[in-house]
């Protein structure tokens, strides 16, 4: 009786199955990880942003008393001056022991300038605002695309919209009440 001597090993059939395998685990995975990325930077870019519009106003509180939060349902910035990140940090890391924030984010989640606006009247009804860009990065910082923006918040998924933050609360951000709709039949 004859024996053939046969290494042991993967047929041709086995690794491309196997390869296959990989290929269809990694079309599933990879739409879902790049959108876990662009969740990831909006959740930053709105925590840096609230974290840092809490501080200023707190520095607003200190100057001459808060602004009245909430009590439009739409955000119209009048009489607002762009700010520098110079500013901003001179208004919230003063020279002396008191500050407001540690380190006072520059750039949002997608490596975009932070945008900070402030009434030249403290004591109007609206005061500060910070604008994310976030993702589309439309407008290089500067002013901010739109003057007067709607208070609600927009599609979770849809990362090319802006952030805003003013006066105490966010004008857009991703969150915020569910909408129902009701059908009649």
């Amino acid at each position: 009786m004859l024996k053939r001597n046969r290494q042991r090993g993967f047929t041709l059939i086995e690794l491309l199955i196997v390869v296959a395998i990989i290929g269809i685990i990694a079309a599933i995975l990879i739409p879902n990880l790049l959108d876990a990325l662009q969740k990831a930077k909006q959740k930053r870019t709105t925590s840096d942003v609230r974290n840092t519009g809490t501080a200023w106003l707190s520095w607003l509180t200190d100057q001459v008393g808060a602004a009245s939060a909430g009590s439009a349902k739409q955000y119209e910035p009048t009489n607002h001056q762009g700010q520098s990140y110079e500013n901003i940090y001179w208004y919230l890391r003063p020279t002396d022991t008191f500050f407001y924030m540690q380190e006072i984010p520059q750039i949002d989640g997608w490596r975009n300038d932070l945008s900070f606006t402030k009434s030249t009247r403290l004591l109007d009804a609206r005061v500060l605002a910070i604008y994310a860009q976030c993702r589309d990065s439309s407008w290089n910082g500067g002013a901010p695309p739109q003057s007067t923006y709607l208070i609600e918040p927009f599609l979770a998924t849809d990362y090319d919209h802006d952030i805003v933050w003013a006066d105490g609360y966010f004008v857009q951000w991703p969150e915020g009440t569910k909408r129902t709709t009701t059908t009649t039949p």
